[in-house]
């Protein structure tokens, strides 16, 4: 095994694959992690949330949030619990083929109002209807929505294309 002088005994665990340097970057980062806990008044194990920020209950139970930079993440998975239900092969293709139905019912019902849509629109320049015609403000209203309803619907269709492309 390879000695690394002042290195935690976890830490020097580290060092039979990756050498001493990481040992004691990973015994560094630990210790700024120790003083982080410390300097929030930390009562409990600090855990991570995401990338380098941690948080823990504080004496008088409050949560406590805090940045360790250069603290390296445990990328280790949490076990199956015992009794998990799994689904099998089977059971998980139908329901993905259920959902794969169901996005493209979805599209297609967004592509057929986005038609309407688009036919109410008029590109831009659909005719005023009689109570607009004394109101400008009127028209431009209603252009707006119409306006609104044709970039509702693109963006509906681009959302479920992503979708249905991810799920093949």
């Amino acid at each position: 095994m390879t000695r690394c002088p002042s290195v935690p005994v976890l830490a020097r665990l580290a060092a039979i694959g990756f050498g001493c340097s990481l040992a004691l970057f990973v015994s560094t980062a630990q210790a700024a992690l120790s003083d982080r806990a410390s300097d929030a008044g930390c009562s409990s194990k600090p855990t991570l949330v995401e990338g380098s920020m941690y948080k823990c209950t504080t004496r008088n139970g409050n949560i406590a949030y805090f940045n360790v930079p250069g603290a390296v993440a445990s990328t280790a998975r949490t076990p199956t619990p015992a009794g998990f239900p799994k689904v099998d092969a089977g059971t998980q293709k139908g329901r993905d083929i259920l959902r794969n139905k169901v996005l493209t019912d979805e599209l297609a019902t967004e592509e057929k109002l986005l038609t309407e849509a688009r036919a109410a629109y008029g590109d831009g320049t659909p005719p005023p209807l009689p109570d607009e015609k004394a109101n400008a403000q009127k028209y431009a209203d209603r252009l707006a929505r119409l306006r609104q309803a044709v970039a509702l619907h693109e963006k509906n269709i681009e959302a479920l294309k992503r979708e249905l492309a991810a799920s093949k």
